[in-house]
This record gives C-alpha cells, structure tokens and sequence, in this order.
C-alpha cells in the first residue's frame, strides 16, 4: 500500500503545499487556489499515482479531488463543474474507487488539529485553518453535499467517536473494498 497526501507528496508538490498553507498569502485568489491545488494533484497522478496502479499497488490518498470541489468549488463559490473540469484534465479523469468523509463539525476538528500538533501558544495554524467559522461551515457543508450525490462511492464515517471506534470502521471499509476488488480465492 502507498500511502499520499495532498497538496504534496512529490518535490514539486511539496513547494507548492508550502505556498498554499502559508498564512502570509491572505491574498490568494480562488482561482489561484484551485489552479494551484490541481497543478500538485497532476504532478502526484503523473509522477506517484498511475505509476503505482500500474503496478497493482493500493494508493491511498489524504485528499484528492473531492476536497477541491468541497474547498475551492462549494467553499470558495466557483463552482462544482469549472473545478471538476479542472481537475479531471489534471488527473486524466483518474478518480477513487472509494472516497471516506471523516465527518465531524469544524469547531471540534480545528481544536483537534491544535492538539495534534502540540503547539504551545496556537498560531492561528496555517492558511486553510485561519479561515472564519462560516467558511469551515461550507466545506463541511460541501463534503456532505458531495456524499449525498455519490452515497456509494463516498462514505460518511461519525468522526465524533474516540480514535480506536473511528480507526475500527475506517478498517472496515477498507477491507470490504479490498474483498470485493480480491479474486476468488486469491490475495488482495
């Protein structure tokens, strides 16, 4: 299994990763934005991901596209169809077979973030996490919305629970991917 992140998880992704999250481009358009967050996607599809499936190996992802639709496309207000149209020439079209929404209300999950860092004197965190409230509202929003749309391929997971019940059900739905994807009798 590979495992990525996004923005990042090349050389040239990661330089663009670093100007995405620095809070001091408060003047980033949306546009910008988007056209930033797919321009490290393509570079992970090109460079990491199509290689990798090329030679059967499970590509997982922290983000992808439907983080971009949820951000920069509902979020940000330019639209579900330019930011997909966007990243499908970015990715070829390449999509997740399955996508899992760690759901969990904005406010909890910044504070959560805080603590995972282990900051003393919380900075603000970087661009993404100094948004308003409303802003973090929408993309949940979005998310959700994105769900909706596409139930069986984007799967909502109550990330209210402890660490231990959430890692159980996110295994979970990893393995029954992985028994339906596994030949008869065979190995994933």
């Amino acid at each position: 299994m590979l495992a990525l992140r996004e923005p990042g998880g090349t050389a040239v992704g990661e330089q663009i990763r670093a100007l995405l999250i620095d809070p001091r481009h408060t003047e980033l358009m949306p546009r910008t934005e988007m056209l930033l967050f797919a321009a490290s996607r393509a570079q992970l599809v090109g460079e990491v991901i199509e290689p990798a499936l090329a030679r059967g190996r499970i590509v997982v992802c922290e983000r992808y596209v439907d983080a971009s639709l949820a951000y920069q496309g509902i979020a940000r207000g330019l639209g579900a169809a330019l930011v997909g149209s966007v990243n499908d020439a970015a990715t070829g079209g390449l999509r997740p077979d399955v996508t899992l929404l760690l759901d969990l209300d904005p406010e909890t999950g910044l504070r959560r973030a805080r603590e995972a860092t282990g900051r003393q004197g919380w900075d603000g965190g970087d661009r993404m996490e100094r948004e308003t409230a409303a802003f973090h509202d929408r993309v949940r929003e979005g998310f959700l919305a994105l769900a909706r749309k596409e139930p069986q391929r984007i799967r909502v997971i109550d990330a209210r629970r402890t660490v231990a019940e959430v890692h159980r059900e996110v295994a979970a739905a990893v393995d029954a991917l992985l028994a339906e994807r596994r030949p008869a009798g065979g190995s994933p």
